[in-house]
């Protein structure tokens, strides 16, 4: 027992030292831990400090900084510009405005794709086509396009500027009386009238900071559609739920859209539901075209970003994802929790838009979209080049003086079949957010391209 005794005492003095070195760490980190655990509790009491009063109608993103200060960080990021393999703009190259040459512009999708030019004759987008730039560049590219060439409405402005307070003003209250004036005006008198891209007030209350809804067009859109559904009477601002909100926000302007009437009204064309074709049936019901093709003379429509719409039928819109979750994903700052008003493509920012809820290795999910956008793309540039094959075709009708009842039958196929790829060439995801979705679209537009064809044989 003795010699026991002696060897268990030579061990404590050979370890000892490394124990006591041990016992001292842990004890240090668990005191440490214990303070961050009180110092997060602490902050988190004081999620907001009130140090300057946000006015009902402040359109300057600057005076919420004040009591907003990592939202605004964020925010003023959207100048930063990094492009994925099938989508956004970049830092270089760009080229100066024709407008004003000092300022600069992203480079031309029209100079990367020149059968556009052919698709959109004779419209103002057959002039100038950018790919698209952060959040902060909106108003700025709205002004110095080549496109104000052909004079622009003041509807534009419901889309590229923080028009809000522009509205409640000149509608002395009534944000639709507002709406409805700004849109007739030319955009050159219309933009006199605001100062900033899209900015806090448009999405929030700002007392409460709770979410809403500014845009007339959207709030008259999404009810159209509810009635659709057997829902009368829908007011957006009182009847969704904060879910709902994280989408909604962005669809005010992530839609298709067109200008209804002479006065130019912003009108989302929901009536017959958020499909494609759905809004195809509801322009040809109410004849409404954007411009006469300049190669073909069909009566035919432009289609504008519809995101929200293509989102609706993919899986995300379908499993509960908002836009919010994916492009403005949550992150910690101390102790709060904060939505990344850093604007972008999840593609920048995947360990907290898509590893949230996938757990993939980042290569693999990269890989996984690169190749649905890939495909998307082949199936796009098949579906143009049928369409371009069709325009071809009835001016070549036309110049061998065709019978006039084929050839309008063939230009009503070139509408049908341009607003479908035009559907999926303007929604901005290159496929992603409805793959199957997109693909649908584009085979309906190279069938009616085929009976456009066919009616002129």
């Amino acid at each position: 027992m003795k010699l026991l005794n002696k060897e268990k005492l030579k061990k404590i003095i050979h370890y000892g030292p490394l124990l006591f070195i041990i016992a001292i760490t842990t004890t240090v980190l668990l005191v440490l831990f214990i303070i961050n655990i009180f110092e997060k509790q602490q902050e988190a009491k004081y999620y907001q400090y009130k140090i300057h009063p946000i006015a009902p109608l402040e359109d300057d993103p600057k005076l919420w900084a004040l009591d907003f200060p990592h939202q605004y960080d964020d925010y003023m990021k959207t100048v930063d510009q990094i492009r994925t393999r099938y989508g956004g703009s970049e830092a270089l190259p760009h080229t100066p405005s024709k407008a004003d040459p000092r300022q600069v512009v992203a480079q031309s999708k029209l100079e990367e794709d020149p059968r556009l030019k052919k698709m959109w004759a004779g419209y103002a987008f057959s002039k100038d086509f950018r790919e698209e730039r952060g959040h902060a560049y909106m108003l700025q590219d709205q002004l110095y396009t080549g496109r104000q060439a052909v004079p622009q409405p003041g509807s534009c402005l419901q889309c590229h500027s923080s028009i809000y307070k522009a509205m409640m003003v000149i509608g002395e209250g009534d944000v639709h009386k507002g709406f409805e004036t700004l849109n007739k005006m030319p955009y050159k008198d219309a933009v006199k009238n605001v100062e900033h891209p899209v900015s806090c007030l448009d999405c929030h209350e700002p007392s409460t900071m709770t979410l809403r809804v500014t845009r007339p067009a959207f709030i008259d859109g999404i009810r159209d559609y509810k009635e659709h559904n057997g829902i009368k009477n829908y007011d957006v601002n009182k009847m969704a739920t904060r879910l709902e909100m994280r989408t909604f926000v962005c669809a005010q302007c992530h839609v298709e859209y067109y200008f209804k009437g002479h006065d130019k009204q912003l009108t989302f064309p929901w009536k017959k539901g958020l499909k494609a074709d759905e809004i195809l049936s509801y322009y040809e019901e109410n004849k409404h075209k954007d411009w006469i093709h300049e190669i073909t003379g069909a009566p035919v429509i432009k289609a504008q970003h519809p995101e929200f719409e293509m989102w609706s039928q993919g899986i995300h819109g379908r499993s509960g994802v908002s836009c919010v979750d994916c492009h403005m994903p949550y992150k910690r700052v101390g102790a709060t929790k904060i939505s990344d008003h850093h604007i972008r493509s999840p593609l920048l920012n995947i360990n907290r838009a898509c590893q949230t809820c996938h757990n993939i290795p980042e290569n693999e999910l990269i890989e996984r979209v690169e190749q649905i956008q890939g495909r998307h793309t082949e199936m796009r540039n098949t579906t143009i080049n049928a369409l371009m094959d069709l325009i071809d075709a009835i001016a070549d009708a036309q110049k061998k003086k065709m019978a006039e009842n084929k050839i309008k039958k063939a230009q009503n196929f070139q509408r049908q079949a341009q607003f479908l790829i035009d559907f999926a060439e303007a929604e901005n995801s290159a496929g992603f957010h409805a793959p199957q979705e997109a693909a649908r679209i584009m085979v309906k537009s190279i069938d009616f391209s085929r009976q456009g064809l066919k009616a002129l044989k």
